[in-house]
C-alpha cells in the first residue's frame, strides 16, 4: 500500500510535466501503470523522506519521452491527479520542483488544479 501511495505522488508530478510539453495526436493513451512505474523512484523525495535520486530523474525523463501524444499526456495527467490525494505526506512544493531539478522543462505549474483536458 505504501508503494502504491508513493507511486501516486510521482504520477501527479509527471502528469503536469507531460501536459506542458508539445502535444501530438495519437490513438492509444499511456496506461496509469506505466506512469506509476516510471515515477515510483520519486516517492520518497516528494514525501520529504529522502534525496532526489538519479533513478527518479531517469523515470521522469523516460515518462516524458514515452508520453508524446495528446492522449498520452492527458492520460498521464489524469492518472497523477487521481493518485496525488492518496499519497500520505506528499509535499506539493517538492513534487512541483522535480521536473526542473531533473532537467525537464515544464511550461505549467505542477498542481492538482491543472486542467488535464488542455
Amino acid at each position: 500500500m505504501a508503494r502504491s501511495t508513493a507511486s501516486m505522488a510521482v504520477v501527479f508530478m509527471v502528469s503536469f510535466l507531460l501536459v506542458s510539453c508539445f502535444l501530438r495526436e495519437a490513438s492509444a493513451a499511456i496506461s496509469c501503470g506505466t506512469v506509476v512505474s516510471s515515477l515510483a523512484q520519486c516517492i520518497s523525495y516528494i514525501r520529504g523522506l529522502g534525496p532526489l535520486t538519479l533513478a527518479c530523474c531517469s523515470g521522469v525523463k523516460s515518462l516524458n519521452s514515452q508520453a508524446q501524444t495528446t492522449p498520452d499526456r492527458q492520460a498521464a495527467c489524469a492518472c497523477l491527479k487521481s493518485l496525488a490525494g492518496q499519497i500520505p505526506g506528499l509535499k506539493p512544493a517538492l513534487a512541483a520542483g522535480v521536473p526542473g531539478k531533473c532537467g525537464v522543462s515544464v511550461g505549467y505549474a505542477i498542481s492538482t488544479s491543472t486542467d488535464c483536458t488542455k
